[in-house]
């Protein structure tokens, strides 16, 4: 009973999936019964994984599933903030498909299904149960980048997606058959006393799977040299689809990397001179991409790098013996609420077919819709980490875990890799603020996303005063 319990709100979300994907095929239910439909069962979801009780001892595995699953404090708030990005992705849905042609009904319901892949990777402990967490959350997110097949530029982000996204499975594969054959077992439990008892590079196979597994992992946080997709997909996919695959894909697999590199602290140590040059480079390439785009989505996705490479600090500092996660999933909450909410504003500021998606687009906003601009300035300066938002404690905290850890260097880099950020993030503040608009900003009546804008604003304050234990 506890082993159904914890994938309680696994079961809630996949079974809405199938009830709307039964309900779409009635053809009578509106666009906007559907998204109240598809908000109420990530809301259920949420309230019910809140609700469940999992063990306090947080090591990494506990005995769920004859070990194939881990539950845990780390992996209970990684699949609450999985959720929270689907219901708001969902509000802005409905305000974006006001305005922008192409809706199917089968949009909320693969919506739920890339959800429900996500929960199960953020709890999967066994590497073929993580493949199959990853495709089903794949194939759902290749299907909503272009499910307007009208769109040349939705094929476009769709093909390249699909077609790197497939390298980085095969990958992913051959690490897993790598692994077997060193540790004749694919759950993390065993292949950890393997290791504990044999040493990690007395197995080469276990040294090259583990390689190949991290390769396919950071494609798909679009790590550093992992990222070139990254771009040109987050541009062509709508708008909604751009927020959610930047924050609940990045959050279910850093939950899953987190998962793996823990299994054994010799495993851990032994890649982080890896992760250390690939968070530098990550951070660089980033802001050097952020810093010549004009296009806002580019800017964004750029800009989800930079983040990546915090992240990767975050991970390299984890501490195997005292395991928490604290600062990665604070990082990951505080990311999510500000970049969530700037798409919800630009879902109902960008008009009929995204005809705003440049800086100079958004000149004179603050005179137009002053609480907009705020909004979307609370959401600038948290991601840029100016206090007292949660972006700035979410650096504090990923900085100090790392100086807790000796990596003074990627401390310092981090800070200045955020002073360069501010650039990028503040030349949107100074056009709305300090230029004449030449736009009226229409909007839809009746919608969702503005109501989840004013959310997740004060979510940007709220969430920096939550304490964390690193």
């Amino acid at each position: 009973m506890h082993d159904l319990m914890v994938i309680l709100p696994l079961i809630i979300v996949g079974a809405g999936a199938l009830l709307l994907m039964l309900l779409a095929s009635f053809q009578s239910l509106s666009k906007e019964s559907m998204s109240i439909l598809t908000m109420g069962i990530f809301g259920f979801a949420f309230f019910v994984q809140l609700a469940v009780s999992n063990s306090n001892d947080i090591t990494p595995f506990n005995d769920i599933f004859s070990g194939m699953m881990v539950a845990n404090t780390f992996t209970k708030v990684a699949g609450l903030i999985v959720l929270a990005c689907g219901f708001f992705s969902t509000m802005m849905s409905q305000t974006y498909f006001t305005q922008n042609k192409g809706f199917v009904l089968e949009f909320y319901c693969l919506m739920l299904f890339a959800v429900c892949g996500m929960l199960l990777l953020t709890l999967a402990a066994e590497l073929i149960t993580i493949f199959i967490s990853i495709e089903i959350m794949s194939l759902a997110i290749y299907t909503l980048v272009g499910y307007d097949r009208k769109s040349v530029i939705r094929s476009e982000a769709v093909l390249k997606y699909l077609m790197l996204g497939a390298f980085a499975g095969a990958f992913f594969v051959m690490g897993t058959a790598f692994i077997f054959a060193g540790a004749k077992s694919t759950t993390f439990g065993a292949i950890a006393r393997v290791i504990a008892d044999n040493g990690f590079f007395s197995s080469p196979t276990l040294v090259v799977g583990a390689f190949l597994i991290l390769v396919a992992l950071l494609f798909k946080v679009a790590a550093f040299p992992f990222h070139a997709w990254v771009i040109d997909v987050y541009e062509g996919a709508p708008l909604p689809i751009t927020g959610f695959m930047a924050t609940a894909v990045k959050t279910s697999v850093f939950a899953v990397l987190v998962n793996f590199l823990v299994m054994n602290s010799e495993l851990r140590d032994s890649w982080i001179t890896f992760l250390f040059y690939i968070s530098v480079i990550t951070m660089l390439a980033g802001n050097l991409i952020a810093i010549g785009q004009d296009n806002l989505k580019r800017m964004l996705a750029a800009s989800g790098i930079v983040h990546t490479g915090y992240l990767i600090i975050a991970v390299a500092a984890v501490n195997t013996n005292e395991f928490s996660g604290g600062a990665v999933l604070f990082y990951l909450a505080a990311y999510a609420a500000s970049t969530l909410g700037l798409f919800a504003a630009l879902s109902y500021l960008g008009g009929k077919e995204e005809q705003r998606v440049s800086f100079d687009d958004f000149k004179g906003l603050a005179k137009v819709r002053p609480y907009s601009a705020a909004a979307i300035s609370i959401f600038l300066l948290s991601m840029a980490g100016i206090p007292p938002t949660a972006g700035f404690m979410g650096k504090f905290y990923v900085i100090t875990s790392a100086i807790q850890a000796d990596l003074v260097f990627l401390a310092v880099f981090g800070i200045l890799s955020s002073i360069l950020s501010m650039w990028y993030y503040l030349r949107l503040i100074i056009v709305m603020y300090f230029r004449e608009p030449e736009d009226q900003f229409e909007i839809a009546e009746m919608t969702f996303a503005p109501i989840g804008t004013i959310i997740l604003a004060f979510s940007v304050f709220a969430l920096s005063f939550f304490p964390v234990v690193l």
